[in-house]
Parts: structure tokens; sequence; C-alpha cells
């Protein structure tokens, strides 16, 4: 159920669009991002920092879409969104003890420091090189094949990423674990 509320705008942005067109699609992801953050409120009572992000940026370049009729503007949100978690992403490194990756999956299990920092490094270069693919796509082709590569292939791209990614981290937590088994095993 998670995951569906987490895509909501992005649902709603390509039925939308598939249905009317940019500018409609546009209005509609500014409203299904209002509902998505006000049902997370409702629900548990707070908001992530990153709904509060995304959606200000959607209704600051939705509204500058709708206000200019330039689709240019909606176009760079994805790019605008993605560099700035970039820049969060990286600048985890400095502040506090973990890096973001660390903090929002040390939790689940345990790798070594370097694990971290690396998958903190993917993450941020995929975001870095995300944005970077949509600016020249967006200059250099078509709204449709915007879209199609925005919604497809970079959701194809970050499957893939997060796949490969995982498995870069189950071997150092299966490594971990037979570590401790050893361990335990030589204190018997």
């Amino acid at each position: 159920m998670n995951s569906m509320l987490e895509m909501f705008p992005i649902l709603v942005f390509a039925g939308a669009y598939y249905l009317a067109d940019i500018f409609v699609a546009t209005a509609a992801a500014i409203a299904a991002s209002v509902v998505q953050v006000a049902w997370f409120w409702l629900r548990d009572g707070r908001v992530k920092t990153s709904h509060l992000v995304t959606l200000a940026v959607i209704i600051l370049f939705g509204g500058m879409t709708l206000a200019f009729q330039d689709e240019s503007f909606i176009k760079w949100k994805f790019t605008v969104v993605s560099w700035l978690f970039a820049a969060v992403v990286f600048g985890s490194r400095f502040v506090g003890e973990r890096t973001l990756v660390e903090r929002m999956m040390g939790g689940s299990f345990t790798v070594p420091g370097f694990v971290w920092l690396r998958a903190n490094a993917a993450i941020g270069i995929l975001l870095l090189a995300e944005g970077a693919i949509n600016v020249y796509v967006m200059y250099n082709f078509d709204t449709d094949t915007w879209f199609n590569v925005k919604l497809y292939g970079m959701s194809a791209a970050t499957l893939l990423f997060m796949l490969g990614l995982g498995y870069y981290l189950a071997r150092y937590v299966n490594a971990e674990a037979e570590a401790e088994t050893v361990s335990s095993t030589e204190e018997k």
C-alpha cells in the first residue's frame, strides 16, 4: 500500500498525460501531490521531508508551467528534485556519523562502514546522472519521448540500479553473518 501511495502523483500524472496533455497532467500531479501529503499527514501525523520538498517543487515548477503555458518548467522538475536529493545524499557524508543510505537502511542489516559509503556515493551518482539525462532528453527530443524516457526509462534504470545495489550489499551481509557464525562457533 505504501508503494502505491509513494507512486500516486506519478501515476496520476501519467494517466492524465495519456488522456489529455502535459498541462492537464501537470495540474493533476499538483493536486495528487497535495492529496498525497495530506493523506500521510492525516494517517501518520507527520510527513517525510522528501514529500514536502517534492510537493514544493511540483507546486513551484508546475505552477509556472500552468501560468506561462510552458512545458519546460515541469520537465525541469525531475532534474531539480534529483539534484536536490543528490546534494542531500552527498552532504550526508559530512553531517552526523552515518550516511543517509545507512540511516535509511541500516536498521535492516549491518554491513561495514566503507560499504555504506560506497552505496551512498552510488545513489548520489545515480541521482546526478538521471537529472543530467533528463536535461539532455528534454532539450533534444519531443515531449512524448521525454515522457517515455522519464516514466519508463528512469523507472527501469532505478529498479535495475537498486537490484544491483541490493546484490552488492547482500554480499557483505552474508560475509558478516558468516563471520559472526564462525566467531560464535569458536567461542563454544
